[in-house]
């Protein structure tokens, strides 16, 4: 039996698509878990997905993102094709609607799409023979950085359960948090979201988590102190006073990392602003997972895309089901 046999055997994934981790059960978070670590443990001999073709669909901007799953793609054999907003007839003025119609007609197996409307990967999978997968959606959900978030938890921690989160700065602009949340809901987690009263959900404590506007208490009770990008380009008022001050009120600095316990990890979703959440000597320091994160997110979109690729194989026909897009 071939590797990728034995291990998706095991597995309960039964999603057609990867549209946000609100979507998903326990097992589903722990399926891809299982064949992520398989992947790192022991790869693949041959290309398990030879022959597919995988639709990069990225119109906002992506480095981390992109770059990892086009790496990922490639692993496991896929053609990959890539398009941005300049090279698309959106910037023509081509609706989303038309655009979903070409790529359908090209007859790709899988899309992988950011975009900066929450809900557009959902319109698209309604509309897509294809599997999609959310790879950020607005400020609504970016589901593989949660799973690759965990992934290396269980890595560093031993364990995806029983932890204390700290989610830290901008929760109002952040996608992130946001399927972070879901995840850690699902797996019985504990979670503070730490910020400024005008960077955080009105409704955030309906998401099971607690809620700090100061980040010293929690330095010294949480597992994980997870710092967040402070998402300026989505601003258009005075959400805090500056930089400055945001950086000596909620900035991981020097001081408070050494005050940290000794198993707590540091982690960030990236890009990172040195200086304002977190300091150079936090990001660079032994408690940081920063640099794992990005490793571990391509044996994670691997996963993604080889049960993606099994329950296509299935004739799965389920669509996700529909939700409220936005947490204000």
């Amino acid at each position: 039996m071939a590797w990728t046999s034995q291990v998706l055997a095991t597995t309960r994934w039964n999603q057609a698509h990867l549209l946000g981790i609100r979507d998903l059960s326990r097992d589903d978070l722990l399926s891809v878990l299982s064949v992520a670590r398989e992947l790192k443990n022991v790869p693949p001999s041959d290309a398990p997905l030879r022959g597919r073709r995988l639709l990069a669909f990225f119109v906002e901007s992506s480095t981390r993102t992109r770059t990892s799953f086009g790496i990922a793609a490639r692993r496991l054999g896929m053609e990959v094709i890539d398009v941005s907003p300049g090279s698309s007839s959106l910037s023509k003025g081509e609706s989303l609607k038309d655009t979903t119609r070409t790529i359908d007609a090209m007859g790709v197996d899988q899309v992988v799409i950011r975009h900066p409307a929450s809900g557009a990967p959902r319109f698209v999978s309604n509309a897509l023979r294809a599997s999609v997968i959310n790879a950020g959606d607005g400020a609504n959900e970016h589901p593989t950085q949660a799973l690759l978030d965990l992934f290396t938890m269980e890595e560093r921690l031993g364990r995806v359960t029983g932890l204390r989160i700290a989610l830290v700065g901008d929760i109002l602009h952040s996608r992130v948090a946001r399927s972070n949340l879901w995840a850690h809901r699902l797996l019985g987690n504990r979670v503070t979201v730490v910020g400024p009263a005008t960077l955080v959900p009105r409704d955030v404590q309906a998401m099971g988590a607690d809620v700090s506007h100061r980040l010293d208490p929690v330095l010294e009770t949480h597992d994980v102190i997870m710092m967040l990008r402070l998402q300026l380009e989505r601003q258009h008022a005075g959400l805090f006073p500056s930089t400055a001050e945001y950086a000596e009120l909620f900035g991981l600095t020097r001081e408070r990392l050494a005050r940290l316990r000794e198993d707590t990890i540091v982690m960030h979703p990236g890009p990172m602003n040195r200086g304002w959440e977190i300091s150079a000597e936090a990001a660079d320091s032994g408690r940081s997972v920063i640099l794992d994160q990005v490793a571990n997110g391509v044996f994670v979109r691997m996963a993604v895309l080889l049960l993606l690729d099994s329950a296509r194989g299935k004739n799965l026909t389920t669509k996700a089901p529909k939700h409220e897009e936005r947490v204000s």
